[in-house]
């Protein structure tokens, strides 16, 4: 296909929230980020508009309502995670519960998930080659411009190098330098996304597991060779795996729960839960259907405030 052609067709997906383009941490941010998962439980009648609060709130950058044991599933990051899961979350109206997991080591993220859609060929053309191993970055290192130029890019992956520097009131040449030095460190990453189900990615899971503590590492490289999975932590708390999939049905879970069992002995999976909505996802607002709605942008330096 022609480059007009494929840019036609993106944008119509684009224009009505089937796909869009937004911004994921690079290995290096994951480094540093102090990552959690919320459990959230609800009053009876309340899960709508608590998700509804909290998708408003940057610091959360990803909210799913579950079909399990508690009603919400969020996933968040920021420096000050005790202030806001003790002092500020417990106080948005109609949150009964929060029990919260650390993340002590991602082993995949859902950036990196693909929908096999390409051949390998097709693949290895849209590679781009392994970059020399960047120098550590720090914490400091990230400026009020780069919070900006980032806050910009989560609205639209896809910006041109000139709409950045008007936007940013910054010359051109400086856009694309600090992109392309963010990029190279590994503390950015562009991430094309879709509105799943419509894609037919109809089933979101949440697998939560027990591992020996000296298998976990080898079980945890292994769940993430597997195509359905899209993300795999070491987590806090009695399970110390969470494993989140991506299937086309529901009976494509007991195949995989099966699957997993078998290729890993030792994997005690405790909970499965199922997805019943999306309703933000890593900043994007999301309608019923995944399509895209706006964008919260994601600041995990800001302060939380009440």
């Amino acid at each position: 296909m022609d480059p007009v052609t494929v840019a036609r067709r993106f944008n119509r997906l684009a224009e009505h929230g089937m796909a869009w383009v937004g911004l994921s941490p690079g290995p290096r941010k994951f480094d540093q980020m102090c990552l959690s998962f919320a459990q959230i439980d609800c009053a009876p009648g309340a899960t709508a508009s608590v998700a509804q609060a909290l998708s408003g709130h940057p610091h959360m950058l990803t909210i799913e309502r579950s079909a399990g044991g508690h009603d919400i599933l969020a996933t968040s990051d920021l420096p000050a995670l005790s202030r806001y899961t003790l002092d500020l979350l417990p106080h948005v109206p109609g949150i009964t519960a929060v029990d919260v997991r650390i993340v002590t080591h991602m082993f995949t993220e859902g950036g990196r998930w693909r929908i096999a859609a390409l051949a390998p060929d097709q693949r290895a053309q849209l590679t781009a080659p392994a970059a020399p191993q960047p120098t550590r970055l720090g914490g400091g290192d990230i400026t009020a411009f780069d919070r900006a130029l980032l806050a910009r890019l989560a609205h639209d992956g896809r910006a041109s190098y000139q709409a950045l520097s008007t936007d940013l009131g910054v010359s051109l040449s400086t856009a694309k330098r600090r992109v392309e030095q963010l990029t190279r460190l590994d503390v950015l990453r562009f991430r094309c996304d879709f509105a799943r189900p419509l894609g037919g990615w109809l089933v979101a899971i949440t697998f939560w597991a027990k591992v020996p503590p000296a298998d976990l590492p080898a079980v945890g490289h292994a769940l993430i060779r597997l195509p359905e999975t899209r993300n795999c932590a070491a987590v806090t708390g009695p399970h110390n795996l969470i494993v989140q999939a991506s299937l086309h049905s529901v009976d494509d879970a007991l195949r995989l729960e099966t699957q997993l069992a078998t290729a890993h002995p030792g994997l005690d999976i405790v909970d499965r839960v199922i997805t019943l909505r999306h309703d933000k996802l890593l900043g994007r607002l999301l309608d019923p259907y995944g399509r895209s709605t706006g964008v919260v942008t994601p600041d995990i330096w800001a302060e939380p405030q009440n």
